[in-house]
């Protein structure tokens, strides 16, 4: 897997025009944020070597790199996730190269059910730590010492300094946004009412099927990282309705604008 990294490295480093700090995993609630990129280059996955292919509706296959105002990014429009089949080192594999590549800064997005019954639709939650309900670690087997150790401390596994310019960001532009903790789970499916409770009693705020294992392999290897969940649907009680992949993406484009407002500030006031 390693050569494989460096592989891969290589031949982006080859394509690249700019040599970006700043990546960007565009999830739900940030693909639009790619219309925002100047100097626009775009690279398919798929003329990528040993790169997935994302095979989910509403993730798109590229790396984007160019400029974010007067910062320079490297985005995936297109991200991996456990439940397509692959596993833990492929969905983490687009990160190991970003720190290959000299990424620095990781910014990622998701969709999101919401567990904290002060949540609303709609509405956009910064992750503050996350519970890891994956089958499979994204650490598991040999490590690496080059890319990082072996046991891995994860007490500030996002960047409380970029949360605090995240809220007062969001404060400016009278956007509210609400700050919780992200439970990763495994999907495909949506979650029953037993499980949306048992996420809430365990210290969960909202769930998804992405995210943690990224996060975990950016801290492996020393990134900072910031993270939003767009809350596409509620697991309260009295609240959950029947949920699908067309509304969560509807929501999630309804809040794009102030999400991508958001992260494109952070992003180019990153000192």
């Amino acid at each position: 897997m390693l050569e494989k990294m460096k592989e891969t490295a290589a031949f982006l480093r080859k394509e690249m025009k700019l040599q970006p700090k700043v990546g960007i995993i565009l999830g739900t609630g940030l693909g639009n944020l790619a219309t925002q990129i100047t100097d626009k280059q775009e690279i398919l996955y798929t003329s990528i070597p040993n790169f997935p292919v994302s095979t989910v509706e509403g993730h798109s296959g590229k790396l984007i790199v160019g400029k974010l105002g007067d910062t320079e990014v490297l985005a995936m429009q297109g991200r991996f996730h456990f439940y397509e089949g692959y596993d833990m080192k492929q969905v983490t594999f687009p990160v190991r190269v970003m720190h290959l590549l000299g990424i620095e800064t990781l910014f990622v997005s998701n969709a999101s059910g919401g567990v904290n019954p002060d949540f609303e639709i709609g509405d956009l939650m910064i992750i503050t730590d996350h519970i890891n309900l994956f089958p499979e670690h994204p650490l598991r087997g040999k490590n690496y010492s080059e890319l990082g150790p072996r046991f891995l401390d994860m007490s500030e596994a996002y960047d409380k300094k970029l949360i605090e310019q995240a809220e007062k960001i969001a404060e400016r532009h009278n956007i509210r946004v609400v700050k919780g903790v992200y439970v990763g789970t495994s999907g495909p499916t949506y979650e029953t009412p037993a499980e949306y409770r048992y996420f809430r009693i365990i210290g969960g705020d909202a769930v998804g099927m992405s995210t943690v294992p990224e996060v975990i392999v950016a801290n492996h290897m020393g990134m900072r990282v910031f993270g939003m969940s767009i809350i596409t649907d509620l697991g309260v009680p009295g609240k959950i309705v029947e949920v699908s992949h067309e509304e969560v993406q509807e929501i999630g484009n309804r809040a794009q604008p102030l999400m991508t407002l958001i992260m494109k500030e952070l992003i180019n006031g990153l000192s």
